[in-house]
C-alpha cells in the first residue's frame, strides 16, 4: 500500500491549482484502469487523500462518482472497493460494446476514414507483443476500440465507452493471463484496419462483430473459472 500511495503522490501535479472531485475521479479511473488498485482492494480514504493532497469531503465525491460507473462499490460499515465484476456484469459490457462500436463503424459514412489513430495504436499492439510485453498487448487492444469509438467524433459516446472500457480493465485484471487473452487479437485488430482502410465498412463491422464474439467466450470461460458467477471467489481477503 505504500507503494501505491507513494505512486499517487507523483500525480497531485495533475490537479493543478484546482483540485476537483472529477480530476481526482479521473486520476483513481486511470490508476483502476492499470491495475494499481486491483478488483477486490479496499480504498483508504485517509491514505489516498494524503497522497493526493484533497480534502476527505473532495476524494467522497470522487468515490461517489466512480461508484456511479460501476468501478467502486461501497459496502456498509466495511468501506470503498474497487469492484468485482460478475459473469453478467462482463456479459453486458460486452453487449454493450457490440451495440456500440458496431454501430460506429457501420455509421462511418463514405471513406476514406481518419485511420491515423487507429494505426498508430496497432502498431503499438506489434511491437510490444515483439517485446512480449502482453499487458501493454492488452492496452494496446483497448486503446484500439476507443480510438475506434472516437472515429464517430461524438463526446457523449466517448464518454460512455470510456466507462466500459474501465469496467473491461478490471475483468482482465482478474482473469490474468495477458498473452492467451490478447495475442490473438493483434491480427483481428489488423484486419478491421485494413478493411477500413479499403474503405469497406461493411466487412471491418463483421469482423468486429466477430472479434466480440469470440472474445466474449474466451473472457467468460476464463472469469467463471477464477471468480465464479457472482465475483466472490476471487474477492482478496481485506
Amino acid at each position: 500500500m505504500a507503494e501505491q500511495m507513494g505512486g499517487l503522490a507523483d500525480d497531485r501535479a495533475l490537479l493543478g491549482r484546482t483540485s476537483t472531485a472529477e480530476r481526482v475521479a479521473d486520476i483513481l479511473r486511470s490508476r483502476i484502469a492499470e491495475g494499481y488498485f486491483p478488483p477486490g482492494t479496499r480504498l483508504s480514504e485517509d491514505s489516498i487523500g494524503g497522497a493526493l493532497g484533497v480534502s476527505r469531503n473532495t476524494l467522497r465525491e470522487a468515490f461517489r462518482l466512480l461508484t456511479h460507473e460501476r468501478l467502486l462499490v461501497h459496502e456498509l460499515n466495511r468501506g470503498v472497493f474497487v469492484r468485482v465484476l460478475t459473469v453478467e456484469d462482463v456479459e453486458d459490457i460486452y453487449r454493450t460494446r457490440r451495440l456500440v462500436e458496431c454501430a460506429v463503424v457501420r455509421g462511418l459514412g463514405d471513406p476514406p476514414y481518419a485511420l491515423g489513430a487507429l494505426t498508430e495504436v496497432v502498431e503499438q499492439g506489434r511491437k510490444a507483443a515483439r517485446e512480449g510485453d502482453w499487458k501493454g498487448v492488452g492496452t494496446a487492444n483497448i486503446h484500439f476500440h476507443r480510438e475506434l469509438v472516437a472515429l464517430a467524433a461524438s463526446e457523449r459516446t466517448d464518454e460512455l465507452m470510456r466507462s466500459v472500457f474501465a469496467e473491461l480493465r478490471l475483468a482482465f485484471h482478474v482473469v490474468d493471463e495477458p498473452r492467451r487473452l490478447h495475442e490473438p487479437y493483434i491480427a483481428r485488430n489488423v484486419g478491421i484496419l485494413q478493411a477500413l482502410q479499403g474503405g469497406d465498412r461493411d466487412r471491418a463491422e463483421a469482423l468486429l462483430a466477430a472479434y466480440l464474439e469470440v472474445s466474449l467466450e474466451r473472457v467468460v470461460e476464463v472469469y467463471r473459472r477464477r471468480v465464479g458467477e457472482d465475483g466472490q471467489d476471487g474477492r482478496p481477503a481485506v
